[in-house]
């Protein structure tokens, strides 16, 4: 004999089962607003980092953007290369901050 449904699957759809879930709620209970979901950070810095590691890794950071930038900006005319040397510029400024702030912390550390 022929079935006409075919068997349910095995493996429950939990999004298909999530997505029906608040369809239901907002449909049976509209005043009511689901909570979101908890976030969690992508990145980031260690509790303990000492300030001399902050240091220099954002100093890296800043000469790798610079870096990346002027490569770029090699491919780039008009106003696109206008706005990467601008930024190239800004983490130019960033990179001397940073510099500064390391030549403050050796003359601390040395006397």
């Amino acid at each position: 004999m022929y079935k006409v449904t075919p068997n349910p699957p095995n493996d429950p759809n939990l999004k298909l089962d999530q997505a029906a879930r608040r369809a239901i709620d907002h449909a049976l209970n509209p005043n009511t607003e689901p909570s979101p979901p908890p976030s969690t950070p992508l990145f980031s810095v260690a509790d303990d980092a000492s300030d001399e590691m902050l240091i220099a890794n954002s100093y890296e950071t800043f000469s790798s953007v610079t870096a990346l930038l002027l490569d770029l900006s090699d491919e780039l005319t008009g106003k696109q290369r206008d706005v990467a040397l601008a930024i190239h510029q800004l983490s130019e400024l960033g990179m001397l901050l940073v510099d500064k702030l390391m030549e403050r912390e050796a003359a601390v550390a040395a006397g």
